[in-house]
């Protein structure tokens, strides 16, 4: 096996001399366990593509398993497209890079783009770093059959992903996913030309569409802007950071469109930097301690609001400085509420006086806030549930679209935001923006968007949510915590109580059962690679236990959804603050299953 191993690394990984001198220094010191897992599984389709470590190895981010990851998507689109070769293929990158691997997103961009371009297939191949949601938005308008976007969005330093997109513009799910990792396990031997990236610089068939796009992109966020010449005044001052990514220079240009004046960066975050070296980690989510800097800035500039995309600029963090000096720092969810109010609120305004709210839909992943479906019950629109992860969102809202349909705005818990539908995934770029207009027309009646949000919560009822993770590395822990859930207390039973509080209904999106319904079969699609499973209490509150589909995570998401008369906010909250202790204490048992709390 050994010299298996080794002839392995001569014919393979020879073209990246930092990847095949790690697993050589492995054959060296006999760490034989570390190369069966490096070199004897494979990388699979999360929420959000391929992600994984920069490093060699098969189920690694590198050289050899994008142009491998390309040669089974060349193949399984040359079956699903005749035309293929005519539409081309988008390829998009952002600034993540690794000097001990030789391992960065524009190399792998390069090698992605190489691999098709040996195979006469045209790419659109941006000529330098983008906001993730400009690679769907370039499938759609250049009407490509597909794109990759070579990022791991907010992930630790060390990773990075190969996301796809289809030619709807949305990510791909099922079957998709596992039809081209059968394609990709069937292309493991690199073609001749998949190594030669010099192809991006000599082929006829390589094109830039980076001007095209940006302005199409900036000229369509118009679609989304109802008050210019108020934004022109705003006394507001804004701060923006992006967090060592790509943001920077997209949100400026989206400020101009809107008539704003340019905010206010951020400088030691400002440029790329794959190391993220001002922040503990790079995910705006994890509040104000990494946006110490943003935050301070602000003081010092005079400016209430604080905007901050995460390194890919596909999702959107706002933090807004109170009258006692205290910054609040808004959830996904209570951003949320504001969005799905603000982008209702535009359109009643806007539209004209015969279009039916009926047709309008508003969407949100089912571990994200309830408020959307309060707000569309009193104002009659629609809304719809989605299983986690902006694929299903932009899958959904495809099909809504061509039925005719109007989908003004979407959302998932982990501040990822869709105004519009320009683009079909989450974009921190146009929230960003919205966000500030939203801002500046408020600050016209003098209101903060923290006052908004508690009227938006006396209208439709208080939505008081929480989210937070443990670590587990071990996914055997993960695999008994759910399986002792499905079996508690006797086989095939679910839990009737958490402690003291009883539980109402269960389900299961991992095996299908959903006891709410009359046929005990759950609406939402099964999904047997991830664990998830959701409690619905009697006390209101909604509770779901899930695996993340790109970290070692066992996430735990609750929230009470609470009726416009029940306004003793301090009731709720404590009233959700014993529930999470006895969902943590009963069902995670984080000591005695070895989990590791969630600390920045």
């Amino acid at each position: 096996s050994i010299f298996l191993l080794k002839l392995n690394i001569d014919s393979n990984l020879i073209n990246n001399p930092k990847t095949k001198e790690q697993i050589e220094n492995l054959l060296r010191n006999g760490m034989n366990k570390e190369l069966r897992d490096r070199l004897c599984c494979r990388m699979t389709f999360g929420t959000a593509g391929l992600r994984s470590a920069m490093g060699a190895g098969f189920c690694y981010i590198n050289d050899l398993t994008v142009i491998q990851s390309t040669q089974g998507m060349y193949k399984y689109l040359e079956r699903c497209f005749s035309d293929f070769k005519q539409r081309g293929f988008v390829v998009g990158y952002d600034t993540r890079g690794q000097v001990t691997s030789s391992c960065s997103s524009q190399r792998l961009a390069k090698l992605t783009a190489a691999v098709l371009l040996a195979k006469d297939v045209p790419v659109y191949l941006f000529s330098r770093y983008v906001p993730t949601p400009f690679v769907p938005y370039a499938v759609q308008e250049l009407k490509a059959v597909a794109g990759v976007m070579i990022t791991a969005s907010h992930n630790r330093k060390e990773d990075n992903g190969y996301k796809v997109y289809w030619e709807t513009g949305a990510q791909i799910t099922s079957p998709h996913d596992k039809e081209i990792l059968k394609c990709i396990e069937e292309c493991v031997e690199p073609w001749n030309g998949s190594w030669n990236d010099n192809l991006v610089d000599t082929s006829p068939l390589k094109r830039d569409p980076l001007q095209d796009i940006c302005r199409r992109y900036m000229e369509d966020l118009k679609k989304i802007c109802f008050h210019r010449e108020l934004n022109s005044k705003t006394p507001l001052k804004f701060v923006h950071t992006s967090f060592h990514g790509v943001g920077h220079d997209y949100v400026q240009l989206a400020f101009q469109v809107f008539g704003f004046k340019p905010p206010i960066p951020v400088p030691e975050q400002k440029d790329p930097d794959p190391d993220f070296s001002t922040v503990k980690c790079p995910n705006p989510e994890e509040g104000e301690s990494v946006l110490e800097l943003s935050l301070r800035l602000a003081e010092k500039e005079n400016a209430r609001i604080v905007l901050a995309t995460d390194p890919d600029a596909d999702r959107l963090a706002v933090a807004e400085l109170q009258e006692n000096g205290h910054w609040k720092v808004f959830t996904g969810n209570e951003l949320a509420a504001l969005f799905g109010w603000w982008m209702f609120d535009c359109w009643k305004k806007n539209t004209s006086r015969n279009a039916d709210v009926k047709n309008v839909y508003m969407l949100a992943t089912t571990v994200s806030s309830k408020i959307l479906k309060a707000i569309a019950l009193k104002e009659g629109f629609h809304f719809e549930e989605t299983l986690p992860g902006f694929k299903w969102i932009g899958s959904r809202i495809k099909d809504l679209l061509e039925n005719g349909k109007e989908v003004l705005f979407a959302f998932e818990e982990s501040i990822g935001f869709l105004c519009g539908t320009s683009v079909l995934d989450k974009d921190g770029v146009s929230a960003a923006v919205v966000a500030a207009e939203m801002a500046a027309y408020l600050e016209t009646m003098n209101i903060t968007l923290k006052q908004q949000l508690i009227k938006v919560y006396e209208k439709y009822g208080y939505h008081i949510s929480k989210t937070s993770y443990f670590l587990c590395y071990d996914p055997t822990t993960i695999k008994s915590i759910f399986e002792r859930l499905r079996n508690f207390g006797s086989p095939k039973e679910y839990p009737k109580f958490c402690g003291t509080f009883a539980i109402l209904h269960v389900r299961d999106v991992t095996t299908g059962y959903d006891s709410s319904q009359p046929n005990k079969k759950s609406v939402l699609p099964v999904s047997k690679n991830s664990q998830m499973i959701t409690f619905t209490f009697q006390n209101g509150c909604v509770a779901t236990l899930r695996t993340s589909g790109t970290e070692p995570k066992i996430k735990y998401y609750a929230e009470m959804c609470a009726l416009p008369e029940q306004s003793d906010t301090a009731f709720l909250e404590e009233e959700l603050r014993k529930l999470i202790e006895a969902l943590i204490e009963n069902f995670l048992e984080p000591s005695r299953n070895g989990l590791t709390w969630r600390s920045v």
